[in-house]
């Protein structure tokens, strides 16, 4: 298990290594958000090399279209 605050609330996951993993574990599509990890907006790119660790702060904004 890791430990991170999501949005501001501590939350436990399964065992993560990278942003696209968290991704995955908390079963968002990829197309539809935008992610801050400590503070650093990250390129879609940057998920599956960018590690996660106890306690990292991501912010994890959904889009959404409208008219």
């Amino acid at each position: 298990m890791i430990e991170i605050f999501l949005n501001g609330e501590r939350r436990a996951l399964p065992s993560v290594h990278t942003i696209s993993e968290v991704v995955s574990a908390l079963g968002l599509v990829p197309a539809m958000i935008l992610i801050e990890h400590n503070g650093t907006a990250l390129r879609r790119s940057e998920w599956p090399c960018t590690p996660v660790n106890d306690h990292d702060r991501l912010e994890i904004l959904q889009v959404a279209a409208g008219g």
